[in-house]
């Protein structure tokens, strides 16, 4: 297929259009009964389980949020008073809806005051042991016909499910950080998840104004699958003689807010990062190991100024010339940065839809350009695939997946380069 033009008109219909779509679940009758969810629990009062119990008690939900320890559970609810006070401050709502709001949320450390809970989401550290423990305890305690809701942005859902007597009650709900501010939720359906399950999902999404896009189970669900294609291609580049400002360039050029370093630094470089750990990533664990991990220490990738303003860093690029042995400066050019982090992400969503992990090539758009600030005017991964064609991104697998097998040219891809098609077009399975 080769590439086709739109006008930002039409690009702009055609992701009013996705966003509508996305709401649809062909394979469950509109008419399928809703269970009722009038008290959330959240396991967790960290950034991310502030940040979802805040989105029910804005829609007057009430919430109960569980820590181990008195003083996190304080932090957290101290953390979330703080967020609405701004928010009051700045006029976006009145005064006396900061207290209204707090009223709602109601800290505790005994799991047991979930018992009468309509769905408990769970927001601790990914880690399958612990989120195994967590779920055999809920198990227990729940009453009949709770939802089993957890967070985890990558981990097997399906496994999780196995430690309970009900994995019909249990879902995805992947929140985005911070979970008070970003938009998308990914409704995650796993192998034995009912019908009502998923339709109350859905429609709580809108009643907490998120805008939900239901995936399958696999590792890194749809958005973070695609974005591990793309990092993974930034590191690649980096090994190559790219200097990770000349990748994040090239990116902010494309039409991103930030770059897959830039993203890191603000992230904080130490996310499943331990002192003395040896990773598939040397630079960073060099990095984290001279306290250099991020914005929140004032140096990562980047230096950074009192204005955390980002400075290519020396000491960074010293590193990547002791870890790679590669001299800075031969990087390729921006178009090269841009086709190699890019198309990837293009091939991984045609991946996706092969294995039937997403409902619809749309959705994958809707998720890029609502949790990961995919550029607007190219209208995600898979209508940009379209814009660009597919022989050209056929041409950048080839080349990609002759040096790495993981990076090969999708069947769907082949198959759209030699017989025509959109990529926007291409249907689950």
């Amino acid at each position: 297929m080769s590439a086709i033009s739109m006008t930002p008109e039409q690009v702009s219909d055609y992701i009013a259009q996705a966003g509508r779509d996305a709401w649809k679940v062909p394979d469950i009758p509109a008419d399928t009964p809703k269970r009722k969810i009038e008290k959330v629990g959240i396991i967790g009062a960290g950034t991310m389980g502030g940040g979802i119990s805040m989105n029910f008690a804005t829609a007057g939900i009430p919430v109960v949020i569980l820590e181990q320890k008195q003083e996190a559970l304080d932090r957290g609810l101290s953390v979330v008073r703080g967020h609405y006070q701004r928010s009051a401050d700045k006029g976006r709502f009145p005064q006396d809806e900061v207290e209204a709001r707090m009223s709602r949320l109601t800290g505790t450390l005994d799991m047991e005051d979930f018992a009468d809970c309509d769905l408990i989401i769970e927001a601790v550290f990914e880690d399958m042991d612990l989120k195994k423990k967590i779920f055999t305890d809920l198990d227990r305690i729940m009453k009949p016909g709770a939802i089993l809701a957890t967070n985890t942005s990558a981990l097997d859902i399906n496994a999780i499910a196995s430690v309970t007597k009900r994995p019909e009650d249990v879902i995805g709900l992947h929140f985005f950080s911070p979970a008070n501010v970003m938009k998308l939720l990914e409704i995650v359906r796993a192998d034995h998840t009912a019908d009502d399950v998923i339709a109350t999902c859905m429609d709580l999404a809108k009643k907490i104004n998120k805008i939900a896009v239901l995936v399958g189970v696999c590792p890194g669900f749809v958005g973070n699958r695609i974005l591990y294609a793309r990092q993974a291609q930034a590191q690649k580049l980096v090994f190559k003689g790219a200097m990770p400002w000349d990748v994040d360039a090239a990116l902010n050029e494309f039409g991103f807010r930030m770059g897959p370093y830039q993203m890191s630094d603000l992230a904080g470089l130490d996310i499943g990062w331990k002192k003395g750990a040896k990773t598939a990533n040397p630079i960073r664990d060099a990095l984290c190991e001279l306290d250099r991990r991020g914005q929140k220490t004032g140096a990562g990738y980047y230096d950074y100024d009192e204005n955390r303003r980002p400075i290519p860093s020396d000491v960074t690029a010293g590193i990547i010339k002791d870890v790679t042995g590669v001299e800075a400066g031969s990087a390729p050019g921006k178009d090269e940065i841009i086709a190699t982090c890019i198309h990837p992400m293009i091939n991984e969503g045609l991946k996706i839809l092969e294995e039937g992990k997403a409902q619809r090539a749309s959705d994958i758009d809707i998720v890029w350009l609502n949790g990961y600030g995919w550029p607007a005017d190219k209208g995600g991964p898979m209508l940009y695939g379209d814009l660009v064609g597919a022989e050209a991104v056929l041409k950048t697998m080839e080349r990609l997946g002759a040096d790495d097998d993981r990076f090969a040219p999708a069947e769907t891809l082949k198959r759209l380069a030699k017989d025509g098609g959109r990529f926007t077009e291409v249907k689950p399975g």
